[in-house]
C-alpha cells in the first residue's frame, strides 16, 4: 500500500474534525459564555467557528499543495468533494436543528449533494473520476462563507439590519442548483446509457 500523500491527510483530517465539531456544538449550551448580547452570540458558537475555520483552511490548503507539487490523486478527487459535504452539510443541519438556519435552502443543498454523489458514482464504476469544477468550489466557498455568518448570528451586520447571513445561505442554494445541472449535463452519458 502506497503511502497516504500531504493533500489526502489534511483532506483526512478535515473528516475527523467533523465529528469533533459537531460534539462541541451539541454539547455546549447555546447561552454558555455569551459575547455579544446584540446578536445573541455565545462560546460555544465562536468554538464551532473555530474549528469549522480550521477545518474549512485544510479545504484551501490540501487543494493548493496537490497542485503545486503534482500531487493530485484520483483518491483525492474522490475524498475530497466528500470531506467538503461532511463539513458542510453537517453544520449546517446542526444549525437548522437549532433553529439557526433556514432549513429549505439547507435541503436544497443537500438533495443536490445526494444527486451529485449518484452521478459521481456512475460515473466512477465506470472508471470516470470527476474532480469539482468552477461552479462546485463556488458552491463551497458560499457555503462556508453562509455558515461562518449564521454562526456568528449575522454579526457585525446585525446591528445594520442586513440580513447576510440569510442571503449568502440562498445565494449558496441557487449556485448549488446550477452547479448540480453542470454535474448532471457532464456525466449524463453514463447515468442515462443504461436506460
Amino acid at each position: 500500500m502506497k503511502k497516504m500523500n500531504l493533500p489526502n491527510k489534511l483532506t483526512v483530517l478535515r473528516m475527523v474534525m467533523v465529528p469533533i465539531l459537531w460534539a462541541v456544538y451539541l454539547c455546549i449550551p447555546a447561552d454558555a459564555g455569551i459575547v455579544s448580547q446584540e446578536a445573541n452570540l455565545g462560546l460555544r458558537n465562536i468554538l464551532v467557528l473555530i474549528l469549522f475555520t480550521v477545518a474549512s483552511l485544510t479545504d484551501m490548503l490540501d487543494g493548493q499543495i496537490a497542485r503545486k507539487r503534482n500531487l493530485i490523486t484520483s483518491f483525492g478527487k474522490f475524498l475530497d468533494p466528500i470531506a467538503d459535504k461532511m463539513l458542510v452539510n453537517t453544520t449546517l443541519i446542526l444549525l437548522c436543528f437549532n433553529h439557526e438556519a433556514s432549513i429549505i435552502p439547507v435541503l436544497i443543498m443537500i438533495a443536490r449533494d445526494l444527486i451529485v454523489d449518484g452521478l459521481r458514482l456512475s460515473a466512477a464504476s465506470q472508471g470516470e473520476v470527476v474532480s469539482a469544477g468552477f461552479s462546485g468550489k463556488l458552491k463551497t466557498v458560499l457555503q462556508m462563507v453562509a455558515i461562518i455568518m449564521l454562526l456568528l448570528h449575522n454579526w457585525p451586520f446585525v446591528y445594520l439590519n442586513l440580513p447576510i447571513s440569510e442571503i449568502a445561505l440562498w445565494a449558496a442554494a441557487c449556485v448549488s442548483v446550477y452547479s448540480g445541472w453542470v454535474y448532471f449535463d457532464k456525466l449524463k452519458d453514463y447515468v442515462l446509457e443504461t436506460m
